[in-house]
């Protein structure tokens, strides 16, 4: 018994190097444990109470937690049927008629798509062809594929270097296109001023205007591009790979259920561990907008903050808006980072595996292959043939699942895409209602002064929206105002009703405290602001002249 023990402890004896190494390794798998654990423990409350905190303010409250300007129903924009409808929207702005030049631009992008495509199985084909000439030790017939080979790269360079071009042509289209409408929009009707002045919904215009135009049209001609190619890829290289099986005896029903299985298990992972990349850029375009906005407000009030020496102030404000954008960016960068490598591990290493179990499988079993009763001179030949299918698959296999890791990874940019649609939507939408006198503020409340509002000055507060009831004549001389309110932008009213009579040669002169009308009552007369009752008798635009308070 005890030279049992002596063997059995010999037999299980360590050495140094090899406890070391089993020591660190469990010293980094604890690592890792410790910090995958919190993360995924995060992941997994944030899931299970996501409406938690929206549920529970309005519970409190009693009423509608206001939301953030440009978005008035949700909160996060997502690939969901409201994206797909407001991206089916801002189609027709992109092609205005049915033959366009941007029509023209698409169908050349998709013409240099799909010869991309076949190039890229009539290469993998030449590949395997190089090989087994090389195999068979035929150096002739090796040149003359390698010349080939070389002559072809020429077509397959200018189709790449094609269809980036097209892309950036396409996205340039599409952003003339919408910044035209946009243009003639906003200025139309006085619409950029009612939008800065009477519409809260709008924080920044010019972000709108510029940026958001730019990387949405961008993202939709990147996206066509990184979708079209990949599907046609997988559906050519498919039906290639099927073809060539059943031509050699094998059974192609194995390999292709082990790649859907793989495939649809990778998309599920994916999409569940899969952060929502639409709200996080949405709120880093919204952040961005607004550091431009405290810069162009710096440079619009340079002289007041130096005579009241503000710059400390100001420069506060800079460093927190700032840090803001930041936070949030760093925040988009963590968040890629662990998917990206979750994303790579199953789309390179996996796929990788089941990928050289799918090209030997068919091989191995294919009975075009098999050597059989063969001489030498035969099995070397069909060891040739062999290694040219394993290669011209293997090579098929490789575009394949490049291009389905391309449209697996597309749906990350997809949900970027929707937060761009939806700011973008969101602007032509209210550019178009403020054209059309509809007026929305979004303030937020506080309850303290909402109830001592409610309770003094109930009656000079208009709620909801305000209904243009007012007429306004031209007339050739004099100005008279028959019971016009005096309502502001948020509804507060000013002046319930407003009577005077101003004929021509008469000099007139109005003073009051601040907040009594007086510059809104010009900005009435003017057409800055509606006449929401009465009626007003005027001189048309043309013939009358206002000074503005502000010096530019």
């Amino acid at each position: 018994m005890t030279h049992m023990l002596h063997a059995a402890a010999r037999r299980v004896q360590w050495g140094r190097t090899s406890a070391a190494k089993r020591a660190a390794c469990l010293v980094a798998a604890a690592y890792g444990l410790r910090v995958l654990y919190p993360i995924i423990r995060r992941r997994m409350k944030r899931a299970s109470c996501e409406s938690g905190p929206q549920d529970a303010g309005r519970a409190e409250t009693g009423r509608e937690v206001p939301h953030r300007s440009g978005s008035r129903e949700k909160a996060s924009p997502a690939v969901d049927a409201e994206f797909f409808q407001q991206l089916l929207e801002l189609r027709k702005l992109f092609f205005p008629k049915l033959v366009s030049s941007e029509l023209g631009l698409l169908c050349l992008h998709s013409v240099a798509l799909v010869s991309r495509t076949f190039l890229s199985i009539y290469v993998a084909a030449l590949d395997g062809k190089i090989v087994k000439s090389i195999v068979e030790k035929k150096p002739r017939s090796f040149v003359f594929k390698l010349i080939k080979w070389l002559m072809i790269a020429i077509p397959a360079t200018f189709v790449n270097s094609a269809i980036r071009y097209l892309e950036c042509k396409l996205a340039l289209a599409f952003r003339t296109r919408l910044v035209d409408h946009a243009y003639e929009t906003y200025f139309a009707n006085q619409t950029y001023y009612r939008v800065i002045s009477m519409d809260g919904r709008l924080a920044n215009p010019d972000q709108s205007l510029t940026e958001d135009i730019m990387m949405f049209s961008q993202s939709v001609a990147h996206l066509y591009s990184n979708l079209t190619k990949p599907i046609l890829d997988v559906v050519l290289t498919s039906y290639t790979l099927i073809r060539t099986a059943r031509s050699r005896g094998a059974n192609p029903i194995g390999p292709t259920v082990l790649a859907g299985l793989v495939v649809y298990a990778t998309a599920r992972v994916l999409k569940a561990c899969s952060p929502k990349f639409g709200k996080l850029v949405a709120e880093e375009a919204h952040k961005k907008g607004y550091l431009r906005f405290m810069h162009s407000r710096i440079i619009a009030n340079v002289e007041e903050i130096a005579f009241y020496r503000g710059h400390k102030v100001e420069m506060k404000q800079l460093q927190k808006s700032y840090k803001a954008l930041a936070d949030q960016m760093n925040l988009i960068l963590s968040k890629r980072l662990w998917y990206i490598m979750l994303e790579q591990f199953l789309m390179k290493y996996v796929w990788s595996s089941c990928g050289m179990i799918m090209v030997a499988v068919p091989i191995i079993t294919a009975t075009g292959f098999a050597d059989g009763e063969l001489e030498d001179g035969q099995k070397q030949a069909m060891v040739s043939e062999r290694t040219e299918a394993f290669t011209t698959s293997r090579n098929l296999l490789v575009s394949a699942a490049d291009a389905i890791e391309r449209i697996m990874s597309s749906y990350k940019e997809v949900t970027e895409l929707a937060g761009y649609t939806a700011r973008v939507y969101n602007m032509f939408s209210v550019f178009d209602e403020v054209k059309r006198g509809i007026y929305r503020r979004n303030a937020v409340i506080q309850e303290s002064e909402n109830n001592s509002k409610n309770e003094d000055k109930a009656e000079l507060h208009i709620e909801g929206p305000l209904e243009i009831k007012g007429q306004v004549i031209d007339v050739d001389h004099g100005i008279i105002c028959e019971n016009v309110p005096i309502i502001t932008p948020n509804g507060d009213v000013v002046v319930s009703r407003l009577n005077f009579k101003v004929e021509e040669g008469m000099n007139l002169l109005i003073t009051g405290p601040n907040g009594c009308g007086k510059s809104s009552l010009f900005r009435i007369l003017s057409g800055l602001w509606p006449v929401y009752g009465g009626v007003l008798y005027k001189p048309p635009p043309q013939h009358m002249f206002y000074i503005p308070q502000r010096k530019s």
